[in-house]
């Protein structure tokens, strides 16, 4: 923050000292209309300003969404693949461990789901895992056969816990505060700036004035409501879980 300032008061000393150096020295000429260079040129800067501002706080949450939906498959993927997996373990702990791995999908789709929204998770989720884990690491199996099944289960619930870890890290992602509060200010600036310039439109100059007030604030409002990858326009839903979750219920009732 206090960067921030102290590039506010140089910026704003740069251009209080090329203004008394210019008059000095007696270089260019008084410019006082709202169409001359000095606004011309600070129109465009503000508006190319307030466009890559604009373009960040779109790009980032829709990238973010799209890789968080892929993660969301893989991680969906990983369990059924740790029910697959569990087939080959001995009796009665193959049907146990594909039930917990149901039960497991069903708690995400159910429970966990609304909480990521407010861009968290459930500590449940982690303890189901890691229980199922020990339970897994605990069997004693004799044949080769068991072994590796046992062994191909613990790897998919490897995989299923960083599929996990990295789901808490897409819930916890959000546009930081500052873009959101540049993209208002600099969308603000380009609005008064006209009155700023010394502008007084009136009339039917005030109608584009107000057209781009008003897409000004659509434009703002959709940053602000695309901002987390489990809420608002972009919203990753569970999709991936729940056709996840049909495909076990089903192989379950076979």
């Amino acid at each position: 923050m206090l960067v921030c300032a102290f590039a506010v008061v140089v910026a704003v000393g740069l251009v209080a000292l090329a203004a008394f150096l210019s008059r000095r020295f007696g270089h260019g000429a008084d410019d006082t209309d709202p169409g001359g260079t000095s606004a011309g040129h600070a129109g465009a800067m503000l508006s190319s300003l307030f466009l890559l501002v604009f373009a960040i706080a779109i790009v980032v949450p829709w990238t973010v969404a799209d890789s968080a939906r892929q993660n969301t498959y893989a991680e969906a993927q990983a369990a059924v693949e740790t029910y697959w997996s569990a087939a080959g373990l001995p009796a009665p702990a193959s049907g146990q461990v594909q039930q917990q791995v149901r039960d497991y999908v069903g708690f995400i789709v159910d429970k966990e789901w609304p909480l990521m929204a407010a861009g968290r998770l459930s500590p449940q989720s982690a303890v189901r895992l890691e229980t199922l884990r020990a339970n897994v690491a605990a069997l004693r199996v004799t044949a080769d056969e068991e072994r590796e099944a046992r062994s191909a289960v613990l790897d998919r619930l490897t995989e299923l816990s960083g599929a996990r870890r990295q789901r808490a890290a897409d819930a916890a992602a959000t546009l930081p505060p500052a873009v959101l509060a540049l993209t208002i200010v600099t969308g603000a600036v380009i609005i008064v700036f006209p009155f700023l310039a010394g502008a007084r439109p009136k009339g039917a100059a005030l109608l584009p004035l107000i057209a781009m007030t008003v897409l000004l604030a659509v434009g703002v409002y959709l940053t602000w409501h695309i901002s987390h990858a489990f809420t608002g326009g972009l919203a990753v839903g569970p999709e991936a879980f729940t056709g996840a979750l049909r495909e076990l219920q089903s192989a379950g009732g076979r």
